[in-house]
C-alpha cells in the first residue's frame, strides 16, 4: 500500500489503482504510518457524498440578478466618464499651449489700421500660394517620373510577349 500511496502522490496511479486506495483508506484499520493519508482520503470520501441543496441554483441566480444593478456598473460608468474628461482636459491643455506659443511667435495679434491688416493678410496669403506652387511643381516631378517609369515597362512586356510568340 505504501508503494501505491507512493504512486498516488506522483500522480502515476490508474483510475483502478485510486479506487483500491480509496477502498484500503475507507476501512478502520490502517497503519499508523498511513494515518495522515487515511484522513485525507476519508476526507474526499465526505465531500463527494455531499449534495447541493435544491434551492442552490434559484439563490445563485437571484444573487446574479441583484448583482446587475449594483456598483460594478456604476464603477463602469464613472470609468468612462473620466475617461472623456481626461480626454477633453488634453485638448484644452493642448489648445492653450499652442495659442501661448503662437502669442509669444507674434506679440501684436490684432491691427488697429485695416489697411495694415489686410498688408499682412496678403503677405500670408502670398507665402502660402509660393508654397502650393513648389508642392505643385514637385508634383508635377513625380509625375513626370511616373510616366518615363510605365513607358520604359510598357516594351518589356511588349518584347516578352514578341519573344513567346516566336
Amino acid at each position: 500500500m505504501e508503494a501505491l500511496l507512493e504512486k498516488y502522490w506522483n500522480g502515476d496511479t490508474s483510475l483502478e489503482e485510486e479506487a483500491q486506495l480509496r477502498a484500503f483508506f475507507a476501512q478502520g484499520d490502517v497503519p499508523a504510518s498511513l494515518q495522515s493519508a487515511a484522513s485525507l482520503f476519508r476526507y474526499f470520501q465526505q465531500e463527494q457524498q455531499k449534495k447541493l441543496a435544491p434551492s442552490f441554483d434559484a439563490r445563485v441566480t437571484k444573487s446574479i440578478r441583484q448583482r446587475q444593478g449594483g456598483k460594478i456598473i456604476r464603477m463602469v460608468n464613472l470609468v468612462n466618464v473620466a475617461r472623456i474628461a481626461a480626454g477633453v482636459l488634453v485638448i484644452v491643455a493642448a489648445g492653450y499651449l499652442i495659442r501661448q506659443e503662437v502669442s509669444k511667435m507674434y506679440p501684436e495679434d490684432t491691427y488697429s489700421d485695416p489697411k495694415v491688416a489686410f498688408e499682412e493678410t496678403k503677405k500670408a496669403l502670398m507665402m502660402i500660394s509660393k508654397s502650393f506652387g513648389k508642392a505643385q511643381q514637385e508634383a508635377g516631378k513625380i509625375k513626370m517620373f511616373n510616366e518615363a517609369e510605365e513607358k520604359i515597362q510598357s516594351p518589356k512586356a511588349d518584347n516578352t510577349e514578341q519573344k513567346a510568340s516566336i
